[in-house]
């Protein structure tokens, strides 16, 4: 499969990785799956959120990889990995554990951070072997573990029946995005993004999410509407930290105040003031430092510490 085209320089233009692999999952969905910066450095896997890609997360592995192995795929049906039947909360935790299987060592300890439907994905994935196995820190960007539609502003209503109905039609339409136009842009920026984003940070999220296919961006959009990852939440045990814009207008702040209130071993949350539901595009650098921290802490063992081999890797398209 082709490499997608979105923005070609700045922050934002997706960095070349040093190798790409292929994860194949529970049922045998196939995972684009790309690993940059040194192979002997502590570990970040990276997974982004409902129409997004490992594009998304440019600024992140532009910084983090000169001195971090940096770990970014393809949900399921999104950039570079085939669309499958199973939209599921539980096939998301099969697709991690997928990865984190190919890209680490057994017995490897990394910061996994997920944005969005990403978050979701780790709380869905809270109580798995192979998760506890790997994780040893967790970053949860903009993202909730219920009631994403009810609670959702993106619809300048009053909270209740009509305005759920109509974020519902509006976040599941079946209708094409279209192409990138100033329009669209406009759009895009309201609904996902702080009034203060710069114009590089919308056109990139902008030809990220114009992308996905609009079957599924509407799959998704379903699973998401129905989510309840309550009790996920509860098995997170790893140390985990909460970042939110005050502006997110998809999962409002009061999504992170309440995962603070639940996790098992929270290190608090992070509000950006004015940021919207992108952060990692929005403020890359204090998303950065946040995952710094956590690596600093928390990831003290790498496969050269205990002379573990790293797992036999399966090259894309192969």
């Amino acid at each position: 499969m082709s490499r997608p085209a979105h923005v070609t320089s700045g922050p934002y233009a997706p960095p070349v990785p040093a190798r790409e692999l292929t994860a194949v999952s529970a049922d045998g969905a196939r995972l684009h799956v790309e690993v940059h910066g040194p192979e002997d450095a502590p570990p970040v896997v990276l997974a982004h959120g409902w129409t997004c890609s490992t594009a998304f997360w440019a600024a992140q592995i532009r910084e983090l990889a000169v001195d971090h192995r940096v770990v970014a795929y393809d949900q399921r049906g999104h950039g570079r990995s085939p669309a499958s039947p199973a939209c599921t909360t539980g096939a998301l935790a099969d697709d991690l554990e997928a990865v984190l299987a190919e890209t680490l060592a057994p017995g490897e300890k990394a910061v996994i951070v997920g944005h969005s439907m990403g978050g979701m994905t780790v709380m869905a994935a809270a109580a798995r072997a192979r998760f506890r196995e790997h994780a040893a820190a967790v970053l949860l960007c903009s993202t909730g573990s219920s009631r994403l539609i009810a609670e959702a502003l993106v619809i300048p209503l009053r909270a209740g029946a009509l305005r759920t109905r109509l974020t519902t039609g509006v976040l599941a339409s079946r209708a094409p995005l279209g192409p990138v136009t100033p329009v669209a842009k406009r759009i895009l920026k309201y609904a996902t993004m702080g009034a203060g984003s710069a114009p590089h940070m919308v056109e990139a999220c902008a030809r990220i999410v114009h992308a996905c296919p609009r079957a599924v961006r509407h799959a998704w959009a379903g699973v998401l509407a129905e989510l309840d990852l309550d009790a996920g939440v509860r098995e997170l045990r790893v140390p985990t930290a909460v970042l939110t814009g005050t502006a997110d207008r998809l999962t409002p702040p009061l999504h992170a105040r309440a995962l603070v209130a639940a996790l098992p071993h929270s290190l608090g949350l992070t509000e950006l003031t004015g940021i919207g539901h992108m952060t990692p595009v929005e403020a890359p650098e204090p998303v950065n430092g946040k995952i710094r921290d956590l690596v600093t802490t928390y990831v003290t063992v790498t496969p050269a510490d205990t002379g573990a081999e790293a797992p036999e890797r399966i090259t894309e398209g192969s």
